[in-house]
């Protein structure tokens, strides 16, 4: 029997935990540092997700048959690196490869280069050409801050005056760090959006179902970007003719691209895609699995995620499919998210739930025995249903459950679905 070791402490560990703890080749599974909520199917360990050498220190001790990473810094700054290294067995992908997601530039490069449809860009290293292109340029736009942002990095502003404010957050007062001394700018494409995942071994692409994820605060998308709202899978208005061209002409001609690039790509590679009336045309590239969409997808795989993740690492053919279930997961987030949280507020409800919730913790902390609320993303609700409508019902039925005097939720997750 097989121990697991999974990095990062959020609702997609929480996720993938779950998911492998479920293999009947696993009898234990670790998250580190992981949260209090995740006990219920792993043993949270007191190592930062920053500290590499503890984590490898632990794999080794431990004798871990397998680490998942699951978080974007981690992977950029070079954690699969310091495990390969050490000779042990780890699912993603190395920093090199990480830079599909770590430099929007590498990435909009990597893609004018190798023909793989995306939106027309420019990239800026100082504001007063940024905002002189803005002047010309036909809005909306889109301006992307270079590096990684947890998934906030992202404005589409409607202005001349707008895209000028957010150029100056990014480059002037460093809203997102070092992240944004570099930004992308880019035409606004117009469609349907959709998260398309594999996973990827080297040139092996192995397509997941569809997500889509909510990233504004607010219903109706209104207020900030988020790291995510709320999400669902499948996607019934992205037509199968879409998908095998999605699969052809962005994962598959990435995954490639990475190999010539001498960057082969391990890992979940994760599509942001949309499909405009001319062509499917990629938005982004993430590097690890999408969060909340994995809390959406895995409850769906049907199949072993732990000997998926080991025989792609051995060269072999992974065996696996998808439920014909829906699901529909929610967020509940800490007012003032993502500007600034507030934390520390306890949650009661928890005990109420209905059996058959999925109920993934992305941000809490037990304080006097309380559980309380840690992040800015606290919660997910989950339901899976035979068809959307369920699966709405009985999701916003369980959210009403929990009580916390600062949490907040969008009340439209999956009305799209519906259409």
């Amino acid at each position: 029997m097989a121990k697991v070791l999974v990095v990062g402490k959020g609702g997609r560990e929480h996720a993938l935990a779950w998911k492998l703890a479920q293999s009947p080749q696993v009898d234990k599974v670790y998250v580190a540092p992981g949260n209090p909520g995740m006990a219920d199917v792993a043993t949270p360990v007191d190592i930062s997700e920053t500290d590499f050498d503890g984590l490898v220190n632990f794999a080794k001790s431990e004798g871990i048959a397998l680490t998942v990473i699951g978080p974007d810094q981690q992977v950029a700054d070079g954690i699969v690196d310091r495990f390969q290294a050490a000779g042990l067995a780890v699912w993603g992908p190395t920093a090199k490869a990480a830079r599909i997601e770590s430099s929007k530039t590498f990435a909009k490069d990597l893609m004018k280069k190798y023909g793989i449809p995306t939106a027309a860009y420019e990239i800026f290293t100082n504001y007063p050409d940024a905002c002189a292109y803005i002047e010309t340029a036909k809005m909306p736009v889109v301006i992307k801050a270079d590096g990684l942002a947890a998934g906030k990095g992202v404005v589409i502003p409607a202005t001349v005056a707008e895209a000028k404010e957010a150029l100056r957050e990014m480059m002037e007062d460093s809203k997102f760090g070092s992240a944004g001394n570099t930004v992308v700018i880019e035409e606004f494409l117009e469609g349907e959006e959709f998260s398309f995942m594999a996973f990827v071994m080297g040139d092996k692409v192995y397509p997941m179902a569809l997500a889509r994820d909510h990233k504004r605060a607010y219903d109706g998308d209104k207020g900030a970007n988020t790291g995510g709202m709320g999400a669902f899978s499948p996607v019934p208005f992205i037509s199968q003719a879409i998908v095998k061209e999605a699969i052809a002409e962005t994962l598959q001609k990435t995954a490639d691209a990475m190999v010539a690039e001498s960057c082969p790509f391990t890992g979940f590679l994760f599509g942001g895609l949309i499909a405009t009336p001319a062509s499917v045309k990629v938005i982004e590239f993430n590097a690890r699995f999408g969060d909340p969409e994995a809390e959406v997808l895995l409850p769906r795989l049907d199949g072993d995620l732990y000997e998926i993740l080991q025989t792609l690492l051995a060269g072999g053919e992974p065996q696996f499919g998808w439920t014909e279930d829906v699901c529909i997961g929610v967020i509940l987030a800490s007012e003032g998210y993502p500007e600034a949280p507030i934390t520390g507020y306890p949650i009661t409800g928890l005990d109420d739930l209905d059996g058959e919730t999925l109920v993934f913790h992305c941000g809490t902390a037990v304080k006097d025995g309380k559980t309380v609320t840690n992040g800015g993303r606290v919660l997910m609700l989950v339901r899976k249903a035979k068809d959307f409508a369920t699966a709405r019902a009985d999701v916003y039925k369980e959210v009403t459950k929990i009580k916390c005097d600062k949490l907040f939720h969008r009340t439209d997750i999956g009305v799209r679905a519906n259409d």
